[in-house]
């Protein structure tokens, strides 16, 4: 709000690094050229000041606003989409062929991974009933905590007391949440690397201190229990598992989840345990919800619709704390946990699985690119970049720009999840876009090969 200086009309126009304001009391124009820019990691905030309508002549005041804040510069540049959206740049317009979208986690924009129809019914339902037109408690409405504490203790060798639950608006709304109730003065959590990038980006902008350890490529993605033992110090509040596993698509053995349980026991620290791909697990180990060892350490699963529902634009997550979620999508939450057939489920699922065995079968064809394992859930798989084997190839990043410049193939980068010259590929797409997509890769790297000498 522009009062005090009885402004009633603001005109801003923001062009390159130059800000021009027309006011249309004083029609003076004000330029500042250090104004804030945008860069593929957000905004970089610089001091400005401006010519003040009531000072006198050649008088500046400061702004207020701008200043640069460390904590959210360490924020934005832990940012997945940001690196992605800076991939989608690179696309040419001109190329006729579809862009095959390989960097992204939203299955249903596709028809092969459609929102189960009874959750669209029964958002529709709860949306017109007008019996949801109104704020929800902020643990969420009474009958939804109930359906989800029903819905897990399924799985569990308890039962979950609603008053254990709390909605949220969003998975990565309660990843926010739950770093902020964790940052208190000097406390850090340890996260897993490769990860979800989310998780460092709020325990900076939080002033929690994170530390990564690591995934074992070689023994199908575990974590390096001895090397969190290592890490862990007084101050480690808590751990962060996925599981099954955004970007490696591995799922957990029960035997390794009781490890994890029981170092977090002797550390005397919290498991957090992102759950959202559960059940989605099609290889040689079953998904086994964290929650089963919750009698050894203190366990808070995160989990939702968003995914095994497919029900992406309308996200209502649980289990972290936060206040109004969607209320009308609450009110659905009972019957889309309870009338959800177990064939949609078994459909996706096959699916899903079909694309990974795609997935995997296509990178062992590219010479330049190593799948150290074959995905078993989620539905992303890590894969290694082979620069030695390339030409005119710097990193990672610019492999993926080249990609889609040349091949409207869009690959995250895995230097945005913390693994330098990796390539994090989601196979959730539909079956023949995919195959496509790999192949026009494949090309790709033929192009780009280094020439091998003649007998080598």
């Amino acid at each position: 709000m522009i009062a005090p200086n009885k402004i009633d009309h603001l005109e801003i126009l923001q062009y390159e690094s130059t800000l021009i304001t027309t006011t249309k009391t004083t029609k003076k124009k004000i330029i500042d050229t250090r104004w804030t820019h945008t860069t593929p990691s957000g905004l970089l905030p610089c001091s400005t000041t401006m010519e003040s309508a009531g000072a006198g002549a050649g008088e500046t005041a400061d702004w207020r606003f701008g200043a640069a804040n460390p904590a959210l510069a360490a924020a934005g540049s832990q940012s997945i989409r940001a690196i992605v959206t800076r991939i989608y740049h690179c696309l040419d317009g001109s190329d006729a062929r579809p862009v095959a979208p390989l960097a992204h986690g939203d299955p249903s924009a596709f028809p092969c991974f459609r929102t189960a129809p009874a959750a669209t019914d029964a958002i529709a339902a709860a949306a017109t009933s007008g019996k949801y037109n109104h704020y929800s408690p902020a643990v969420g409405i009474a009958p939804a905590c109930s359906a989800v504490a029903a819905h897990l203790s399924r799985e569990l060798p308890y039962s979950v007391s609603p008053a254990d639950v709390v909605l949220t608006a969003g998975c990565n709304h309660a990843v926010e949440i739950m770093m902020s109730v964790l940052a208190s003065p000097g406390a850090n959590v340890l996260l897993p690397r490769p990860g979800y990038p989310l998780y460092a980006s709020r325990a900076a902008l939080s002033g929690l201190e994170f530390l990564y350890f690591d995934l074992l490529p070689d023994r199908e993605w575990e974590i390096d229990l001895a090397g969190v033992e290592a890490l862990a110090d007084a101050n480690t509040v808590a751990m962060v598992i996925v599981n099954p596993n955004n970007p490696c698509g591995c799922v957990y053995s029960r035997d390794h989840l009781a490890k994890i349980a029981e170092m977090a026991r002797k550390l005397g620290i919290m498991v957090i345990s992102d759950e959202v791909y559960d059940h989605f697990a099609f290889g040689s180990k079953p998904f086994v919800p964290m929650g089963v060892f919750g009698d050894v350490a203190p366990v808070m699963t995160l989990g939702g619709i968003s995914k095994r529902w497919m029900i992406i634009d309308s996200i209502v997550d649980y289990r972290a704390i936060s206040v109004d979620p969607v209320t009308f999508v609450q009110g659905a939450l009972p019957d889309i946990l309870a009338k959800t057939d177990e064939a949609f489920f078994a459909n996706a699922l096959g699916v899903v699985k079909e694309a990974a065995e795609i997935c995997y079968e296509k990178l062992k064809e590219i010479d330049c690119i190593t799948c150290p394992h074959k995905p078993e859930g989620s539905m992303f798989v890590m894969a290694k970049l082979d620069l030695s084997s390339l030409d005119g190839i710097e990193d990672d990043v610019d492999f993926c720009s080249k990609l889609a410049k040349e091949e409207s193939v869009v690959i995250c980068p895995g230097s945005g999840l913390g693994m330098k010259n990796w390539l994090r590929i989601t196979f959730a797409v539909d079956p023949q876009l995919l195959e496509d997509g790999l192949e026009r890769t494949k090309c790709f790297c033929k192009r780009h090969g280094k020439i091998k000498e003649a007998g080598s």
